[in-house]
């Protein structure tokens, strides 16, 4: 049994969580450059404070699998033998659209959106939550809503199109996160087949 707790027992003190597991998937080099230049570009025309994450965060998560004290290797084991049965075809992903989320007033993520180009993401993470779910693994939220952060800003920007970042998605990754350090380590990646 893996601790998920963020109050371990009793009158014990709180603790903050210290590991994540989540799955998600990650832009190419070229396309992360890509989305790291509209981003600062972005941030020039809405006048945001923050800075842009970094290329290499950026992604779009699928499923969380769990918070944790320490990362567990049971846990690591359990999500890797669940997205290794996941079948999903290679597709091509699109967003279209930026727009910020509600958060704390001094940290709403601005994020990528999208439309139509968003159809093979939501296939894949049905596809995952059902194995995960039949594995007993992760919690499952009822509303996905798929989005690439480029930021967290200091102000609420409305909805609005941007030119199009797309790149065809070959594989998904278990992250693990090392929360408050602002760095993700790739554990594992589950290739996807056929044609996109």
């Amino acid at each position: 049994m893996f601790v998920h707790s963020s109050y371990a027992g009793g009158s014990a003190p709180y603790r903050q969580f210290t590991d994540r597991l989540f799955f998600a998937i990650f832009p190419d080099a070229g396309t992360a450059g890509r989305i790291a230049r509209l981003a600062w570009e972005l941030r020039l025309r809405h006048g945001f404070r923050s800075r842009p994450l970094a290329p290499e965060r950026f992604h779009v998560s699928l499923h969380h699998v769990g918070d944790y004290f320490a990362l567990p290797q049971e846990a690591v084991a359990a999500a890797c033998a669940t997205a290794s049965t996941v079948a999903a075809p290679r597709f091509k992903v699109a967003f279209n659209g930026a727009e910020s989320f509600r958060g704390r007033p001094d940290s709403r993520p601005f994020v990528l959106r999208g439309d139509d180009g968003i159809v093979g993401l939501l296939m894949l993470q049905q596809a995952l939550g059902a194995v995960m779910e039949e594995a007993g693994l992760g919690h499952h939220a009822g509303h996905y809503t798929p989005h690439l952060t480029l930021m967290y800003g200091d102000r609420l920007v409305a909805d609005q199109p941007v030119d199009p970042v797309d790149w065809i998605v070959r594989e998904f990754v278990l992250v693990h996160s090392l929360l408050g350090r602002s760095r993700y380590v790739r554990l594992a990646s589950f290739p996807l087949g056929g044609q996109a």
